[in-house]
């Protein structure tokens, strides 16, 4: 299928990008970073050095994803979203010189296989966001959260569980949640467990 890259967009030698991916106007795709296949880059959207998104992965428009990022298959990352990498953020030393790269501790996120990321969220640096999550729009998430939970504000707090199709899940007299529109279920006990990290696409 190849590959969709829009004129304005720039993508550093030493990027790789996967085949039927497509970087739409003013994104940004710094080298070392790898992105998997089927994926879509918003516009104005940046993909710093060695961040690695998996295959069918949408990054929405001016969502901010820095070094130290791993984003698995299947996540949606909305508008405005930024996952930062530095929880003690400074631009001078004690001394007052400019801070070089070689001053500070990248931080590291995982986003895993299909959360999603609501718009204007921002992702503290030292989290991870299980399987199928749902992050609301605008939250600060500040800890980890459990597979298919759903977090809400600032800072977030998981408020309930949604299923994998991203409705919220509704909980019967024996503990078993169910989803009101596709009708899958979940035993008690499943829903939470951190599972290994998943695949993370590669072009």
């Amino acid at each position: 299928m190849g590959t969709r890259v829009a004129d304005t967009a720039i993508v550093e030698p030493g990027a790789s990008v996967g085949d039927g991916t497509s970087i739409w106007h003013h994104a940004q795709v710094r080298a070392g970073a790898a992105i998997g296949r089927n994926c879509v880059i918003g516009k104005g959207a940046f993909v710093d050095a060695d961040v690695r998104i998996g295959d069918n992965v949408k990054v929405q428009n001016h969502a901010l994803l820095y070094h130290g990022a791993t984003i698995e298959d299947g996540v949606f990352i909305g508008p405005g979203v930024v996952l930062t990498n530095d929880k003690v953020p400074r631009a001078i030393n004690p001394d007052g010189t400019l801070k070089s790269a070689d001053d500070w501790e990248v931080g590291r996120i995982l986003l895993r296989c299909g959360a999603s990321i609501g718009a204007a969220a921002t992702i503290v640096t030292g989290v991870t966001v299980g399987r199928f999550a749902m992050v609301a729009a605008g939250a600060v998430v500040t800890r980890d959260v459990p597979d298919r939970g759903l977090v809400i504000g600032v800072p977030a707090r998981q408020v309930g569980w949604v299923c994998d199709c991203g409705c919220r899940l509704d909980a019967d007299a024996a503990g078993t949640w169910s989803c009101p529109k596709c009708r899958r279920a979940y035993a008690p006990g499943t829903l939470g467990a951190m599972q290994g990290p998943g695949k993370v696409g590669s072009p």
